[in-house]
C-alpha cells in the first residue's frame, strides 16, 4: 500500500492524497487550494492523475480546502463514490454549489473588468463615456451582462477567464455522493473498508479509518482531516476510543495547522468576545467578523445567544450577512443527533433553538446587504469568506475598514497571501504601535483602503486543535500508532510539529509534495 501526497503538504490549502492498493486506487480529499489568485487558480486547474483511474473518493469534511475540487474531479470523468458522513454529504451540497457560482461570478467580474478597461482605451475618458460603458456592459447596479461581456472578448480575442467549473458542474458532482452514519464500515475497494470516528473539527468531520488487505494482512491507515478541540460548544470532542479491531494504525496521515502554537483556554472565548464587544460600543463602533459559513459562523451564534441570555452585553442587532451560511445553519439544524450533551442541555431540554433568537437576523439578499454595509448605527456583522478571499465581507470591510470606532475581530485561521492575513498581520503590528504614524494600506476591490479599524483577534474560536490538544489526541486515544506523516500545515508549522513528536517518542515526518509513503 502507498501513499502519494499531492495537496496540503507544507501548506495549508488545497488537501489531497491518493492511496494506491493492488487493485484500487482511493482519492483521500480533493481540495481546493487557496491563496493568490493566479497561483491558486493553475494549482486547482492540473489534477496530477487521470480521474478515471480514481476507484473511489473517502471526503474527511465538506470544507471548500478539502471538498472544492470535487466538481473537476467528476467534469473529468471520475466515475466513483464520493463516502463521507451524512453530515458532510448534507453540507456538501450547499458548499459547491457556492462555490460553483463564485467560480462563474469571479470570472464573470474579470471579465468585466478586462472590457471594461479595453474599451476605455478606445475612448476619450470622459466620465459620460466612461458611464456608458458601464452601462452597456452591467443589467443593473447588482448584475454584469455576461452574454454581453463574452461577446466583446471574443469579437476583440480579449484574454478572457474560463471558470474553474460552474454552478451545473457542483450540480452534477452531487450525485456521487454517499453518506454514512459514524462506526459504520463501508466497502471503498476490493478488501478495502473505510470507517469514521468523530474529529470534532466542523458538523460531520471524521477521521477515516481504512483497511486494505495485502499479501494475506490487513493493513490500517487513519486519516485524520482537521482535528478539532476539546471542550468546544456544539460538537462532540475528537474521539478517543476506537473500536478495537481499529487500533493498531500502520500509518497516521495527521494535520498540522498549528504544529508550534497554543491556543487561548476554550472557557476564555465568551469572555473575550464579551469584551471586544463592550470596548466597540464604547467607542459606538461595529464589530465585523469575518467567519467560515460552516462552523465557525455558528458557533459564533451559540456564543452570543448566551451572551445575550445571560444579559452580559447589550442586545444590539446581530446579521448573519451570508446566504450561504444561512443555509449551512439550516443544516446543524437537521442533526441534532451529533451535538455534545452541553448543547442539549443549554437549550435543546428548554426547547430553545441554539442558532435563533430576537436579535439576530439572516440576510440573504444582495439589496438587504447593500443598506446594512451602509448602517453606521451599533451592530454586529458576521460574513463570509473567512480569509476575506471574496464574499460579503469584502464589501463589509470597504465601508467600515477607514473608520477607528469599528472592530474586525479576526477568529479563524488565515492562509498567507490572503487579505485576512494582511489584516491581522498589519492590524496586529498597528496596534502594537500604539497606532502611531499613518494606518496600513490594504488593496482590495481595486482600491487602496487606510486599515483605521480596530484590529482584534480571538484565537481560541479556531476549530483545529493546537500542538498540546494533537498531543492529547496521540497520547490519550487507544490508538497504537507506528508511524505519523504530518500534512495541512505551513511548512514552518509541520516541520515544528514533527520535532516536538519526537521528543514525545513518536515517529513523525513531513513529506514533499509529489513524495510516495511505502506502507507495509
Amino acid at each position: 500500500m502507498d501513499v502519494t501526497f499531492y495537496g496540503a503538504v507544507r501548506e495549508v490549502t488545497g488537501s489531497m492524497h491518493l492511496l494506491t492498493t493492488g487493485t484500487d486506487r482511493i482519492l483521500l480529499d480533493c481540495g481546493m487550494f487557496q491563496g493568490r489568485r493566479r497561483e491558486s487558480n493553475e494549482k486547482n486547474l492540473t489534477l496530477p492523475f487521470d480521474p478515471q483511474t480514481i476507484s473511489n473518493l473517502v471526503l474527511s469534511h465538506a470544507h471548500i480546502d478539502h471538498s472544492g475540487r470535487i466538481p473537476l474531479l467528476v467534469k473529468n470523468n471520475f466515475h466513483g463514490h464520493i463516502v463521507c458522513t451524512r453530515v458532510t454529504a448534507d453540507a456538501a451540497e450547499y458548499l459547491l454549489l457556492d462555490s460553483g457560482h463564485i467560480q462563474e461570478s469571479d470570472a464573470e467580474y474579470l471579465n468585466y473588468k478586462t472590457v471594461r478597461s479595453f474599451l476605455s482605451q478606445l475612448k476619450t475618458g470622459r466620465k459620460r463615456e466612461l458611464a456608458d460603458i458601464k452601462s452597456l456592459l452591467k443589467k443593473d447596479r447588482y448584475r454584469l451582462n455576461a452574454e454581453i461581456i463574452n461577446d466583446m472578448i471574443q469579437k476583440y480575442r480579449l484574454d478572457g477567464v474560463t471558470p474553474l467549473y460552474t454552478t451545473q458542474d457542483a450540480e452534477q458532482s452531487l450525485g456521487f455522493f454517499d453518506g454514512y452514519p459514524y462506526r459504520h464500515q463501508i466497502n471503498i475497494g476490493k478488501d478495502v473498508t473505510c470507517k469514521f470516528y468523530e474529529a470534532g473539527h466542523i458538523l460531520g468531520s471524521a477521521f477515516s479509518l481504512i483497511k486494505a488487505k495485502e499479501n494475506g494482512k490487513f493493513l490500517t491507515l487513519c486519516y485524520t482531516g482537521d482535528i478539532g478541540r476539546f471542550e468546544k460548544p456544539i460538537l462532540r470532542d475528537p474521539c478517543l476510543n476506537f473500536e478495537e479491531q481499529d487500533r493498531d494504525i500502520d500509518l497516521m496521515i495527521m494535520e498540522s495547522t498549528y504544529g508550534n502554537r497554543v491556543h487561548e483556554p476554550s472557557e476564555d472565548l465568551k469572555g473575550r468576545l464579551k469584551e471586544i464587544i463592550l470596548d466597540t460600543l464604547g467607542r459606538g463602533g461595529c464589530v465585523l467578523i469575518p467567519a467560515f459559513a460552516y462552523g465557525r459562523t455558528q458557533e459564533l451564534v451559540y456564543i452570543l445567544h448566551e451572551l445575550y441570555d445571560s444579559g452580559e452585553v447589550p442586545r444590539i442587532p446581530i446579521y448573519v450577512d451570508s446566504p450561504l451560511a444561512i443555509k449551512l445553519t439550516k443544516v446543524f439544524g437537521d442533526h441534532p443527533e451529533v451535538y455534545d450533551n452541553e448543547t442539549h442541555e443549554t437549550f435543546l431540554k428548554k426547547g430553545k433553538n441554539p442558532f435563533s433568537f430576537g436579535q439576530i437576523h439572516f440576510i440573504s439578499s444582495v439589496e438587504e446587504s447593500m443598506t446594512l454595509m451602509q448602517e453606521e448605527k451599533p451592530h454586529i456583522v458576521i460574513a463570509s469568506s473567512g480569509m476575506c478571499e471574496a464574499g460579503r465581507i469584502l464589501h463589509h470591510l470597504r465601508y467600515k475598514i477607514h473608520n477607528p470606532k469599528n472592530t474586525i475581530l479576526i477568529v479563524g485561521y488565515m492562509a498567507e497571501n490572503t487579505l485576512g492575513r494582511r489584516i491581522l498581520e498589519q492590524g496586529m503590528a498597528y496596534e502594537a504601535s500604539g497606532r502611531s504614524g499613518s494606518p496600513p494600506l490594504l488593496k482590495f476591490l481595486d482600491k487602496v483602503y487606510p486599515l483605521r479599524a480596530k484590529v482584534a483577534k480571538i484565537g481560541g474560536f479556531s476549530a483545529h486543535g493546537d500542538k498540546n490538544e494533537m498531543l492529547r489526541f496521540l497520547k490519550t486515544s487507544n490508538l497504537n500508532i507506528k508511524k505519523i506523516a504530518l500534512v495541512h500545515g505551513e511548512e514552518e508549522q509541520s516541520l515544528s510539529f514533527a520535532e516536538f513528536l519526537k521528543n514525545e517518542g513518536l515517529a513523525a515526518s513531513v513529506p514533499q509534495p509529489g513524495e510516495t509513503i511505502h506502507v507495509g
